[in-house]
This record gives structure tokens, sequence and C-alpha cells, in this order.
């Protein structure tokens, strides 16, 4: 900021030296435009002659003119040249910090696009504790990202783009671009480059949702639809809907959902809700299991076994679902 202020100053005095030397051109007997060009002339020193013969007190104003506009002048673009250069170097700087911190990160969220959708997407995703990786190709978009996530700049459709992001790495790849084809595309290269990893893609029309979902996209989210499903709800189950998003969003509750993974050698895994006593030993209330081929179980009832590789969806605070987390663990 104090370099901007230098620069604000060196180019107002500038400003004011041709305004004084016009002036004074103009006092000696030039015309307005000649005033002009002789001030610019002399202050830049590049030494035409004069447009018509100065007197003696017109040549010790020039001299003045001299010694304070050429002091002026190259104080000012010294200025200019050291905000240019800074300015470039700063953000070299910064794209090679920003470099090694990304190849340093794993597990983490690449968000392709910075528009409406994948702007809230990285606000929810960061603020919840996760790394994000945004890739954006236009130079504002990516500017507003910096402030609250890792930024790539670039085409999210190039192999090294996305290879600079950390694909290898990621545990989620999120493309929301603007068109179904630009989605499509990084769906197949995202694919082919990391197997394992989690896709979600955005669809603008339903026709869509099937080609996504074939090249590779684990679910498929069509904001329209989601939006007329919300509104929806809202009028036929509005309380239900309102808590849920205190529950998922909100945060002024101090319950909230989760999903707990079973994983292998879990002291869970071969036992019955009720053996396991989860509502006591931890708080959390389960709610539904996935097993490993998607399907769901909704309130299941206690006899229910658990099962190396399900999911339990619970409810419960903070301490309760760590609680349950840390018992799930192998």
């Amino acid at each position: 900021m104090e370099a901007w202020h230098r620069l604000r100053f060196g180019v107002a005095a500038l400003v004011a030296v041709l305004v004084v030397g016009t002036a004074g051109y103009v006092a000696l007997g030039f015309s307005v435009l000649d005033a002009i060009y002789q001030t610019v002339t002399t202050v830049s020193t590049v030494g035409f002659r004069e447009v018509q013969p100065l007197s003696s007190g017109g040549r010790v104003f020039t001299i003045v003119l001299i010694l304070v506009g050429v002091a002026t002048a190259l104080y000012t673009f010294t200025l200019i040249l050291e905000a240019v250069v800074e300015g470039q170097i700063q953000e070299v700087l910064g794209r090679k910090r920003m470099e090694r911190q990304i190849s340093r990160m794993a597990d983490h969220v690449i968000v392709c696009g910075f528009g409406r959708v994948g702007r809230n997407l990285a606000r929810y995703v960061s603020g919840a504790g996760q790394e994000v990786v945004v890739i954006e190709s236009d130079p504002d978009r990516a500017a507003q990202a910096e402030g609250s996530a890792h930024v790539v700049r670039g085409d999210a459709t190039s192999d090294e783009v996305l290879k600079e992001a950390g694909i290898e790495r990621a545990r989620v790849l999120v493309t929301a671009l603007n068109t179904d084809a630009d989605n499509l595309f990084v769906t197949l290269t995202a694919r082919s480059l990391c197997s394992e990893l989690f896709i979600v893609a955005r669809a603008r029309v339903e026709s869509s949702e099937a080609k996504l979902a074939q090249a590779g996209a684990d679910r498929v989210v069509n904001p329209q639809r989601l939006g007329g499903s919300r509104m929806a709800a809202f009028v036929l189950q509005p309380h239900v809907v309102e808590f849920l998003d205190v529950v998922m969003h909100d945060g002024s509750l101090e319950f909230r959902l989760e999903e707990v993974p079973l994983p292998d050698g879990s002291p869970l895994a071969g036992r019955s809700l009720r053996e396991a006593h989860i509502r006591d030993s931890t708080g959390a209330l389960v709610l539904a299991l996935r097993d490993s081929g998607g399907e769901f179980t909704t309130n299941p009832p206690p006899e229910t076994v658990l099962i190396a590789g399900q999911i339990l969806i619970a409810i419960g605070t903070e301490g309760q679902l760590e609680a349950l987390a840390a018992a799930a663990r192998a």
C-alpha cells in the first residue's frame, strides 16, 4: 500500500509540474498548445528547439523547469517501473508458493470452475475443514477464488492443469464448468488419470446426465432439478427441510449429520446394533446404513448386523460423532 501511495504522489507531482510549466510559458507569451508542447519537450528532455525565442526570464524559467521536471519525471517513472516489476515478481512468487503447497496436499477436493456453483461449493467444503484447489481460467474469477482456496489458473480440460492441481492425490473432483461438453471432457480426462477418484459432475440439461455417468462421474447433479425439488419440499414439508438445512449447513444447532465408514477389522463389524451399544456408548443415533453396493437400510432395527465396508449415517453432537468414528476404526 505504501508503494501505491508513493506512486500516486509521484504522478500528482508530475501533473503539477506540467500544469505549472504550461502556465509559465503562457505567461511568457506562448499559446496554450505551444506552452504544452514546450513543457512536455522540456520535462521529457527530448531536446527539440524552442517554439519561439526565449527571453532571459524565459531561459531562467526553463532551467528551473528542467531541474524540477526531470527529477520529478524520473522519480515517477521509477516508481511505475518498480510497481510493475514488483507486481510481476510477487505474482510469480505467489504462484510458486501455491504450487509448493498443492504439491504437499493429499485427499483434497478439486473444484473445476469458480462460477456461482463452484463458488458456493468451495465455500462450504473449505468451511468444513477440507482443503480445496480451484481450477479457473478466467483471471477475475481466479483472483476471487484466491481468498478462499488454492488456485490453479488454466483450462480444467488439460491433463497438465489437472496434474498441477494434484489429481493423483485428490479425494474428490467436482466439475462445475459452464457447459456440459466441458464437464464431460473433464470427467473423461480425470477418470483416465485417476481411476479411484470420486467425481461429481454438474449437468445443465437432463440428456447430459446419462452421458456424464457413462464418462465416469460417480454422481451427476442437475442444479435446476435440485432447485425445483427443494422448492417443492418447502411447499410440502417446510419444517423437515429447514431442520435438515440447520443440521447440515447452519451450525446453530449442536447436532449434525455425519457418515462414518466401517473399515476392515472394525470392532463393530459382525455385531448387531443392539450388541454394539452405539447409542449407549457414544450417544450418536444411527439413522441408516449403506452397504458396499450402494443400497440403503433406513431406520435399521436393533438386530441388524454391521458389516465391514458399510457406511453409517448417524446424527449427534460433534463429540458423539467423533466417539462413534473412534469406535468404528480398526
